[in-house]
């Protein structure tokens, strides 16, 4: 996998699969844009990404704030020119709520989260896309599209199942510009995601492990990988296609 010339930005990249996914992509050669909300912590990763040999920026903006999503990655292809990668990792659970007390303003919060976030920045950088060289969007969902998610993780699962569509949907609309669309699916990751119930309940995510067919977590550079093959020329052929990391399903290739 060659990627040196590549532009990518990542969403969501602050920690966690974020973080793992612009590694393994500076690491084959491309110049990696992250985002999060914490410049100070930004900082520090793109100091880390350096060190390691990344070309590597920052940049601070809310993914949920339309302005803010456009003005960045607006920034990013005026100033080289053209986006090769856009990974949409930015996401998260939200909280819980069961939709019976569920509240508008917190429904309307992990939709924007989820799916919002992923149309703002595929809509921002689809003229610079255009100008990329094998150009490709990859869409980070969940498993729990297909599960719906646990008791009062409703919402997060129905907004990562728009994600999936939504992938497909850009796909087809995509294609004749040969800009590819792809989602990864994982399955229950070892990250900070899990970080409230691994230190209160510590046995019961230990149990996760025995409903996963291999019999362990995944772990961030899982989903790196599969990530960046996706990125790369070697899926030149690979569109509107969902690849499950984990869980009991079968991948969607």
């Amino acid at each position: 996998m060659k990627l040196k010339g590549k532009i990518a930005i990542v969403t969501g990249a602050s920690r966690g699969i974020g973080l793992e996914v612009a590694t393994h992509l500076g690491k084959h050669g491309a110049t990696v844009v992250i985002n999060g909300l914490n410049s100070d912590q930004g900082a520090q990763r793109v100091k880390e990404l350096t060190d390691a040999g990344i070309t590597a920026e920052f940049l601070c903006f809310d993914v949920t704030n339309e302005d803010q999503v456009a003005e960045n990655i607006k920034s990013v292809g005026d100033k080289y020119g053209h986006i090769d990668i856009l990974v949409n990792n930015a996401g998260g659970l939200g909280g819980r709520s069961r939709f019976e007390v569920m509240t508008t303003e917190f429904y309307r919060s992990v939709l924007a989260l989820n799916l919002d976030s992923v149309f703002f920045a595929s809509r921002a950088a689809i003229p610079y896309l255009k100008k990329g060289t094998h150009p490709t969007i990859i869409n980070v969902t969940s498993n729990a599209a297909w599960n719906a998610g646990g008791p009062g993780a409703g919402m997060y699962g129905t907004s990562k199942a728009g994600v999936h569509t939504i992938t497909r949907a850009l796909a087809k609309d995509l294609a004749e510009y040969g800009i590819r669309v792809n989602a990864v699916s994982p399955g229950t990751i070892d990250t900070d995601f899990h970080s409230q119930i691994k230190s209160t309940k510590p046995e019961v995510f230990k149990s996760w492990a025995n409903n996963i067919m291999l019999g362990r977590l995944g772990q961030p550079q899982d989903v790196a990988t599969v990530v960046a093959f996706l990125a790369s020329e070697d899926a030149g052929f690979i569109t509107a296609e969902t690849i499950q990391i984990g869980g009991g399903q079968a991948l969607g290739i």
